[in-house]
């Protein structure tokens, strides 16, 4: 076609193809393609080049960076490209940029501009060519400068720029969430689009949106479910059919989002039930898109509100799943398969011999999935059959990333439902041996607490016997050519806590053993450790029994050698068993108890026991410990701070990080305290945020975070993005779900019987006796889940692998809006109107509220109608000039007023702080206040001041107050 003009390419270029695809080696590709970028060097700095030669050049870059290679030296062409008036020249030139350049490029500035002309040109194929470079190019930085334009393209005449537009604004909803989060109701508008085709990009957007808050959405499961009836009977045009399966695609991702609005949800559910029943009756699952809609079904099934016969037909698909003789639709069915035991566990059983042959199947990925439906399925009664074949294959596998995974999933499964402590302990075994270092660490201190503890009961005689079977099977394990450290780690202890315990081998035997394995593992500093402690062990439990020690000659040398060590640890533990062996029997019973590794230590904290000798070291003249807070000699405003907020420098100032903005929610401060700029003691600030549909009730703020503060409401922002605007009135918006109110037929037509023969197509084969044994091992088991019973080397798990899904009872928002909805006739698909929203405002003299001009009880109900008894705040009471009797009162109490102020909490109001007063005559409330109106008129109220900052010049006013008065300084008010 080349050859013809069909793609206007020269034959130059088609011999740089048909070259490269007939190179035999990869470095003949390279010699052919480094000689392409030379002439193309050459030929794209040439003045007056031709469009036509230009646009080829380009397409040959690409080529040469999918080979690759570095064809940076073009990338300014195919920008210039982009200016370009001619269509086809712009569409290559976009085409190449795409490719060329991330979101992150210094190049991408010159194409802002050119790609905000072409979203406003009159050609919808240059307007689509810039829609992709947007998806594609455009970062968090530059969204504002394009996003007006694509707002403006989503009411384009033509279909295909408005489904660009919904995928813009995605990618932008994807990349910065906070710059089109007031745009989300544009993808709830076109969704009744009337092009499937812009409606279907319409789910991706919204698919997100309800995954991160499923509740906004729950208005719309009766569109979603009439647009998937659409679809399924075959409304839409053929052009959307795909292998004669109606719009496939728009089914899965429709389903999905079903699944996402049922889940839990009874009333949701079952407006969902009839059309997901008609799905599994009318879909043909001969082609692999019918048999993924049906996958999709069956997932929808297992999330939603169970439905019986939903289920049964599920059932009924998975069985045809698994008896098909395709790999891939076997694995679908084992994955599904486990979707479903979650609900309804006994639905394995019926499929037992078909999982037992995939289990033997020799494709490993499905071996894979069949082992992760078996750990789903796991119970006391088959613990022993599947954790040993797990062990098997992983045995049988040499990839040590899946090794780790089936290593610890059998470590789990033991430890839950494991029969007996000894097969426990010869299951560890069994994972520390083949699994090697890859098992965890926390698994070893696992075995040895439950070797140390035993069975948790009061019977001696079965821990000893468990602790005696341990010993001997370590000791035979010991003689194993290689073994890993962390095994060795568990040997060794165990040897040193119960090697001579049961007097069946004598402390020679053990520490001639314990000494092989130190020079075995010479390399291994951490496996010497614990070899010379276990060494340390045996002899103090010799000398405590009062017999004879005779050090065997490799012992003596090992501890030779280590008293020597580079290595510090095993330096002091060397020398802590040359001291142990000298002490005699009193001293080392006292040190080193027998078994007592389970016993409580307790630590003393404050070092208590070394009272007496500070004080007889301070009484002959040493100096006293100053703690780190009090030695700088600056002030500590700490202790002035909430006690929740203690720091442990000393400096007056807070140097670290803002913290970040509270959640979202309504203040209940009242609408004429927005307009004051004075300093008042106000609640915590709390920003509101926009969001559709509904806002969050008002909640009362923490009343240890009422202090003093500027009031900044309604005040100018002058740093940072202005992208914020403070709220000035409380909004409740309301909205009505719509409930369907037609009749539901039955679900999924009449099924075939779910207790038919395996393999009921294919010539009946008798199965094997060793078959039937394992299935019956597997399955044949009650179908409750069984655990036995914690101990205390385990930990009690908060939930089992196979729990039935818990009925979901409506919650009381739903039957208010099932009330609000009976009498309205369901809506059409288009009728998606937008909630109403009312707003509110309290009325309140903020001056009569904060002096106490008004009473409490009034000043409650007039902020939620409810009565309430507090004391007002007495703020002027730091501003007013100190008192001559000060001197009589104690200097702190000012201070412990301002760092933990009494606070009376009032409900459904915010807590006030009450500051104690430092004279004994209050002042007259209306000149206090005209008097601070007077000292603090030169407030800036732009100024973004902190509290702490507010805190700290508080506590100067107080100090200077003093100095002030001391110094017989007349005292101006402050500021």
């Amino acid at each position: 076609m080349g050859s013809q003009g069909g793609f206007y390419q020269s034959k130059e270029f088609l011999d740089l193809v048909k070259s490269i695809g007939e190179a035999r080696s990869k470095a003949e590709e390279d010699r052919i393609v480094l000689n392409e970028i030379e002439t193309l060097k050459r030929r794209i700095s040439e003045p007056d080049i031709p469009k036509r030669k230009m646009k080829e050049y380009i397409i040959r870059l690409v080529y040469i960076e999918m080979l690759g290679h570095d064809a940076s030296f073009g990338y300014i062409h195919a920008v210039k490209m982009t200016h370009d008036d001619s269509l086809l020249v712009k569409r290559t030139g976009y085409l190449a940029v795409t490719l060329f350049l991330n979101e992150d490029h210094d190049l991408i500035i010159l194409i802002v501009n050119t790609i905000q002309k072409d979203l406003k040109s009159d050609n919808y194929l240059v307007v689509c060519a810039a829609l992709n470079a947007v998806c594609k190019l455009i970062n968090e930085e530059t969204i504002p400068a394009v996003l007006p334009q694509v707002m403006e393209l989503l009411a384009h005449p033509k279909e295909a720029v408005r489904k660009k537009a919904i995928m813009a604004l995605h990618r932008f909803y994807q990349k910065s969430p906070s710059s089109v989060s007031h745009l989300v109701s544009n993808f709830r508008k076109r969704l009744c689009d009337n092009d499937p085709g812009v409606m279907g990009a319409t789910l991706c957007p919204l698919f997100e949106l309800i995954a991160r808050d499923v509740n906004s959405y729950k208005d719309l499961v009766i569109s979603f479910v009439s647009i998937l009836k659409q679809v399924a009977e075959r409304r839409l045009s053929k052009a959307y059919d795909c292998h004669q399966m109606p719009a496939p695609f728009i089914q899965i991702k429709l389903l999905k989002i079903l699944a996402l609005l049922g889940s839990g949800d009874k009333q949701a559910s079952e407006n969902m039930y009839t059309v997901v029943g008609d799905i599994f009756r009318k879909c043909d699952s001969s082609s692999n898109i019918g048999n993924a809609v049906l996958y999709e079904c069956i997932c929808c099934v297992s999330s939603i509100y169970p439905n019986p016969k939903l289920l049964e037909s599920a059932a009924d698909v998975i069985s045809r799943f698994l008896k098909s003789d395709s790999h891939n639709l076997k694995y679908m069915g084992i994955d599904a398969l486990g979707r479903l035991i979650k609900i309804s566990p006994e639905i394995a059983e019926q499929h037992q011999l078909a999982v037992i042959d995939c289990l033997e199947d020799p494709d490993d990925t499905l071996k894979r999935k069949t082992f992760e439906l078996l750990y789903k399925m796991t119970k006391s009664t088959n613990v022993e059959v599947i954790v040993d074949r797990m062990i098997d294959y992983m045995i049988s596998i040499s990839d040590n990333h899946y090794k780790t995974e089936i290593a610890s999933r059998c470590v789990e499964l033991a430890e839950q439902f494991a029969p007996s402590n000894q097969w426990f302990i010869q299951t560890m075994n069994r994972v520390f041996e083949h699994a090697g270092d890859l098992v965890n660490i926390k698994v070893a201190h696992s075995l040895m607490r439950l070797i140390a503890e035993g069975f948790g009961e009061d019977d001696d005689n079965a821990d000893s016997k468990l602790r005696s079977s341990a010993v001997e099977s370590y000791l035979r394990i010991l003689g194993e050519p290689k073994l890993p450290s962390v095994f060795l780690q568990v040997i060794c202890w165990v040897l040193g806590e119960y090697g001579t315990a049961d007097g069946m081998f004598s402390a020679s035997d053990i520490t001639g053993k314990l000494c092989d394995v130190a020079e075995a593992y010479s390399n291994d500093e951490t496996v010497k450790a614990y070899a010379t402690t276990a060494l340390m062990k045996i002899y103090a439990f010799e000398i405590a029994a009062r017999r004879k020690v005779d050090m065997l000659p490799e012992c003596q040398s090992l501890m030779e050698e280590l008293l020597a060590s580079h290595s510090t640890d095993l330096q002091q533990r060397a020398y802590e068993l040359q001291a142990v062996i000298g002490l005699d029997a009193h001293a080392v019973d006292c040190i080193m108890p027998s078994d007592a590794s389970c016993e409580d230590i307790e630590v003393d904290r404050d070092l208590s026991f070394l009272n007496d000798y500070i004080q007889e070291a301070i009484e002959k003249g040493a100096q006293p410990y100053i703690p780190e807070s009090e030695r700088s000699g600056m002030l500590n405003i700490s202790n002035f701070r909430n006690q929740d907020h203690h720091e442990a420098s000393s400096h007056g100032l807070r140097f670290e990080a803002y913290e970040l903005p509270k959640p979202a929610v309504q203040s209940r401060i009242p609408q004429a305290l927005i307009a004051s700029t004075e300093i008042v003691p106000v609640p915590e600030p709390m920003y509101p945020r926009e969001s559709y549909q509904t806002t969050m009730p008002s909640i009362p703020s923490d009343a240890g975070s009422a202090e003093l503060k500027l009031r900044l409401e309604g005040v100018q922002k002058k740093w940072g993005r202005p992208t914020y605007t403070p709220a000035t009135s409380t909004s409740n918006s309301t909205s009505q779900k719509t409930v369907n109110g037609t009749s539901q037929g039955d679900g999924a037509s009449t099924v075939s019987s779910m207790r038919e023969t395996y393999d009921s197509r294919k010539p009946q084969v008798e199965v094997s006796h060793e078959k039937q044994k394992l299935a019956a091992s597997l399955f044949g088991g009650s179908s409750k889940t069984e655990k036995r019973p914690a101990t205390g080397h385990k930990a009690a798990k908060a939930s089992s692998h196979m729990v039935e899904k818990s009925h979901v009872p409506k919650s009381s928002m739903e039957v208010a809006s099932d009330k609000a909805a009976s009498a309205q006739q369901p809506p059409d698909l288009l009728d998606l109107g937008e909630p109403t929203a009312t707003s509110t405002a309290l009325q309140l003299d903020p001056f009569k509220q904060l002096e106490g001009l008004l009473d409490t009880t009034e000043v409650a109900s007039a902020v939620n109608g409810a009565p309430a008894a507090s004391i007002s705040p007495d703020i002027m009471a730091l501003y007013v000039d100190t008192a001559a009797g000060i001197h009589n009162k104690n200097d702190a109490d000012l201070l412990s007023g301002l760092s933990n102020p009494s606070v009376t909490n009032m409900p459904g109001t915010t807590a006030m702080p009450q500051v104690t007063q430092s004279s004994s005559k209050r002042p007259n409330p209306k000149d206090s206040l005209e008097k601070d109106a007077l000292c603090r008129c030169g407030f800036a109220c732009s100024w973004a001041v902190d509290r702490t900052i507010i805190q700290a010049i508080l506590v100067f006013i107080y100090y200077y107050q003093i100095y002030a008065r001391d110094c017989h300084i007349n005292v101006i008010q402050p500021y």
